[in-house]
């Protein structure tokens, strides 16, 4: 009788074992504020050697958007599958439980199907650079661990930072070349503990595993080992934007409202320096990158994972006058994303057609089997896995909130020093990226990305354009409609829940 019952047990924890081994793990990478100066992305200068290896291996999505460039409102947005219209969050310091409560977060489901979930670093919102070693504003309901690790960066060198505005770091232009070596950094901390976890994971074959790891680089302030790092990219060799007010003069005002008053001060020599760090953070951080990658195919864990690469949002190093994000140009909205998918993608797959991160949750449950809310507003991206010339939705939605006083958002008014509070939308489609500021009260952009990949020369009120632009007016207003709830109102938000300052990083 006892055999029988040991054969019973055997056989059933076998078929338990066998289903969580089919169920695919997924490594969730997550950058923070990085841009697309990568070398798969023909980035000439980025030493980038890992996430180069990484594109080779799956899909490349050459344009995918973020709903909104700012950490707190993209990180929740991606996090839950919904468009800031429907999460609530237009403003940092925020989590969407303190607004739509009951909604399952992309990683809370995996938990929900069994999955051991796990956070390392950040992925909800951080305050750059005085969270690092909490756990910021995270959504505890997401995982089942959490890991905050801090480094030198955080502990012990920020009174050699630079920074525009000393004593602050985390929202403005600030760098260091540290002496310390990689492993004494917080990225390096974060994937010596990525490397802990898949250790753990590989000798747990009964539940299959969401790991997600948040690297604070190249976030401000840029931190990294000046050996070899800031080496790889002399001082003198990098680029200065030039003929600024050339280009901002057909510029509608708010498409240019995340200029800050302290970058006046930047001089050419500082521009080359702030270049210098913002690639030397990237590099580093590639790094981190290729140690918890190479630790996966170690364990033997690669051919059952999944592996997402992307950022919160772009950046901006100087185009078209403006620093860091928060508009609504390319260099802001677009992210780079690199998925491989073994088994569901092809190999070095370039997929061309607009995708924005919101699109991520549902592929993710799709592959996985995972059950998702029924209100994911994102594509499930599988279809281009398989074959990257498939076009999808074909556009992505990005938006930024403009007034309600110097870079505030209220909850009592909607006027402050700057004016009424107003949303600026842009619909980025395969050739053109349209932009409309309080529905075209205060301005319209139109690029020509065929012509002019750069954004350089707004065609929106050309005539000859005309037509291109009450098109494009009519899609994107559409596509607004499908970012809100389906009550077509936004979740309430009591007073106190706003962050009180939208560029806090």
């Amino acid at each position: 009788m006892k055999y029988i019952v040991t054969l019973v047990l055997s056989l059933a924890s076998g078929t338990v074992a066998t289903a969580a081994e089919s169920k695919p793990n997924v490594l969730f990478l997550v950058s923070d504020d990085l841009n697309n100066f990568l070398g798969c992305y023909g980035d000439p200068r980025a030493k980038t050697p890992h996430l180069d290896k990484l594109a080779a291996r799956g899909v490349r999505f050459e344009r995918a958007y973020c709903a909104f460039p700012l950490c707190g409102p993209s990180r929740n947005s991606f996090l839950t599958g919904l468009y800031p219209n429907s999460t609530g969050i237009l403003a940092n310091a925020q989590i969407f439980r303190q607004t739509i409560p009951a909604h399952r977060s992309m990683p809370q489901a995996f938990r929900n199907a069994g999955y051991f979930a796990a956070r390392i670093g950040k992925l909800y919102h951080y305050n750059v650079p005085k969270s690092i070693g909490t756990n910021g504003h995270d959504d505890p309901g997401s995982w089942e661990l959490e890991l905050n690790p801090a480094g030198v960066d955080r502990l012990a060198e920020e009174s050699k930072i630079f920074s525009l505005t000393p004593g602050e770091f985390g929202g403005t232009l600030s760098w260091l070349a540290s002496q310390a070596p990689d492993a004494q950094h917080t990225d390096g901390l974060n994937a010596a503990d990525a490397e802990w976890v898949l250790e753990r994971c590989a000798k747990r074959k009964d539940r299959p595993f969401f790991l997600a790891v948040g690297f604070f680089r190249p976030h401000t302030p840029y931190v990294a080992p000046q050996d070899p790092y800031f080496g790889f990219y002399p001082e003198s060799e990098m680029p200065v934007v030039e003929n600024v007010k050339e280009d901002q003069a057909d510029i509608p005002p708010p498409g240019l409202g995340s200029y800050k008053k302290e970058q006046d001060q930047l001089t050419d020599d500082l521009r080359r320096k702030c270049v210098q760090a913002y690639y030397a953070s990237i590099s580093f951080m590639d790094a981190q990158v290729g140690r918890v990658v190479a630790a996966l195919d170690r364990l033997g864990l690669s051919d059952n994972t999944i592996i997402v690469f992307t950022s919160d949002h772009g950046y901006h190093l100087g185009e078209h006058g403006l620093w860091q994000k928060m508009s609504l140009f390319e260099e802001s909205a677009r992210v780079p994303l690199l998925i491989v998918a073994p088994g569901a993608s092809v190999k070095a797959g370039v997929a061309q057609s607009p995708v924005s991160q919101v699109d991520l949750f549902p592929t993710l449950a799709e592959l996985c089997g995972v059950p998702a809310p029924d209100d994911l507003q994102g594509q499930s991206l599988a279809p281009m896995l398989k074959d990257p010339s498939f076009a999808g939705r074909g556009w992505a939605l990005t938006q930024v909130m403009r007034g309600g006083g110097p870079n505030r958002a209220s909850v009592t008014t909607n006027v402050g020093s700057d004016g009424p509070r107003f949303f600026g939308y842009s619909l980025r489609t395969a050739r053109w990226r349209y932009t409309e500021w309080d529905e075209g009260k205060q301005g319209r952009e139109l690029y020509d990305h065929d012509a002019d990949p750069r954004e350089l020369k707004n065609l929106a009120s050309d005539p000859a354009h005309s037509a291109t632009v009450a098109e494009l007016s009519t899609k994107l207003r559409e596509a607004v409609r499908t970012t809100f709830p389906p009550s077509g109102t936004t979740p309430e938000l009591k007073a106190g829940q706003w962050a009180p300052n939208l560029t806090n990083p």
